[in-house]
């Protein structure tokens, strides 16, 4: 993968200087902030595998070793030559200093580089390329109304999610606060998509931000949005590692292939894997900057979270859960917590079973529609003294500030999720705590963590009593809602290797779990449901 090799000082260096505070920034400013910075991280190239070499950021002289791990950096916004508009959203919202990240990626972006930027989420990406994007739009000439062709979509922002995908849309509309005349839209699966498209020829989209999937439809399904993308000038991924991931590879190379090649490109990942770099080939030019943020050999996980690990008998993973929230609330009046789940069916069963023990929560899964997801969402985003039971549609890109504790319910599908689980609470240089409750079997998981600052803690005395409230909370939960969590909990773990590649061990293990949550007869499974997972023949299960 071909990228740039060019060093300077500071990408500020060929910005022009103005000697007023609005576009151009202060001259002065720009001087010291020249010397100030190091020279930006690139990247070099293996012809035969297109891999990146990754080159370490070079340590501000001007940070002190304290200073390398905090969220901020000693720049200011109006230091960067941003229009007077966009300055005074910016200090509207509460920013006064760039992120280390936007420090590191902006300057590069607002030359007009196409950019694979590796940025940690939770540390203020969704800016880096939001303002330069809205930058280029307020700097385009106004459209005459033509109503046989509608104006066009000059950015485009693909999210891999639903919640990140409005979240982006929210920060964009921030943003935007005094630009009047430029309008952003979201288009995203699981809303009405006759809905988007009265909406999208109706009001103003020069910024579009979407999910792959509900772009592609409205690529080849509604009239005129085709013609819209060739205004296109610049287009971003965020979260690209996940994007890829998750298997959008074809719909992004489609979407690529719609808009103009005359564009800017921005790429933002939290990792950068061989995938990532073949679609590099594909969306960015050839002279791209590869800027990291990330220092080599620096912790993956936020160093202000105190990681611990506890290991229980699976029945009583239930009871623990209740008496860590418990000892938490009583601790911080200000609590802000989350529960992953391994499922969306068993992160209902959780949710519904906290309920229950009279706990103040919320829950968020794929089965939720998009509207209830959306608000809760917003809630749990303002709210304090409320605790957020969630699937893994919640553990990447989305920003709930101030959340102080997060407890992960059994074996994370592999360490990376772990670690973006984790990054929902530490985050913006806040202090946080991340549990690991996992049954003896899942053990296994602990050496790929073992790098981590993790810790095994002591598990908390359980009474009786608290016990026999969590059972009898359990006994009041919809038979169906246990049987949905037994099936949904059988077939994760199914998709686990350690764990599967002992069918018979792996249903007894079901058997526990389905004891664990008061059934004491095994649920009956279709058998053509067990014929999918490969588990037809094995004994122990009820075949209908």
């Amino acid at each position: 993968m071909g990228s740039s090799k060019r060093k300077r000082k500071s990408g500020l260096d060929n910005f022009p200087k103005s000697n007023n505070g609005g576009a151009g920034g202060n001259s002065a400013d720009l001087d010291s902030l020249k010397q100030a910075n190091g020279k930006r991280n690139k990247s070099s190239s293996d012809s035969k595998l297109g891999l990146v070499k990754d080159v370490s950021p070079t340590e501000n002289p001007r940070s002190s070793p304290e200073e390398i791990d905090s969220y901020l950096s000693q720049t200011r916004f109006d230091q960067l030559p941003l229009s007077p508009l966009s300055l005074k959203g910016i200090k509207d919202v509460g920013y006064e200093k760039m992120t280390l990240v936007q420090e590191a990626t902006l300057p590069a972006i607002l030359e007009g580089k196409d950019v694979l930027a590796k940025a940690r989420t939770g540390t203020g990406k969704t800016l880096a390329f939001l303002l330069p994007s809205i930058e280029i739009v307020s700097k385009l000439p106004p459209t005459s109304p033509d109503f046989k062709r509608p104006p066009a979509i000059n950015v485009l922002v693909i999210c891999p999610t639903r919640e990140l995908a409005n979240q982006a849309c929210s920060e964009a509309n921030k943003l935007l606060k005094y630009h009047a005349s430029i309008g952003v839209q979201v288009v995203i699966g699981g809303m009405n998509a006759d809905k988007e498209k009265e909406k999208l020829r109706a009001k103003p989209c020069q910024i579009l931000v979407a999910t792959p999937g509900r772009l592609k439809d409205h690529i080849e399904n509604t009239e005129g949005f085709a013609e819209r993308l060739k205004g296109l000038k610049v287009l971003v991924l965020d979260e690209a590692d996940r994007l890829l991931a998750m298997g959008f590879r074809k719909d992004i190379e489609k979407i690529i292939a719609a808009v103009p090649k005359q564009r800017q490109t921005l790429f933002f990942s939290a990792t950068v894997p061989v995938e990532v770099h073949q679609i590099c080939h594909i969306g960015l030019r050839k002279d791209h900057e590869f800027i990291s943020t990330v220092q080599e050999g620096s912790e993956e996980t936020n160093s202000k979270v105190r990681q611990m690990h506890m290991v229980a008998p699976l029945d009583k993973h239930f009871s623990l859960l209740y008496v860590l929230l418990q000892e938490h609330i009583a601790e911080d009046v200000d609590y802000k917590a989350i529960v992953f789940c391994t499922t969306a069916k068993v992160t209902k069963l959780v949710a519904e079973l906290l309920c229950k023990l009279k706990m103040n929560v919320r829950e968020i899964h794929s089965r939720k529609s998009q509207s209830y997801r959306t608000k809760v969402s917003n809630e749990f985003r303002k709210s304090k003294g409320l605790i957020l039971v969630t699937s893994d549609v919640s553990a990447r890109g989305v920003d709930y500030p101030d959340v102080t504790l997060v407890i992960q319910l059994g074996v994370p599908a592999d360490r990376e999720q772990y670690i973006h689980r984790l990054g929902r609470t530490g985050r913006k240089g806040k202090e946080g705590q991340g549990i690991l409750l996992l049954a003896p079997w899942e053990d296994f998981f602990l050496p790929s963590i073992k790098d981590l600052p993790m810790t095994e803690a002591s598990l908390p005395l359980v009474d009786p009593n608290t016990n026999k409230k969590v059972e009898g909370a359990l006994s009041y939960l919809e038979k169906t809602t246990k049987e949905s969590a037994y099936l949904a909990w059988l077939g994760y773990y199914n998709c686990i290797k350690k764990v599967s590649k002992d069918k018979c061990r792996l249903v007894e293990l079901a058997k526990e779990f389905s004891s664990s949550i008061g059934l004491y007869n095994v649920p009956a499974i279709p058998r053509h449901i067990l014929n999918k997972m490969g588990l037809a023949n094995v004994p122990g299960l009820r075949a209908i």
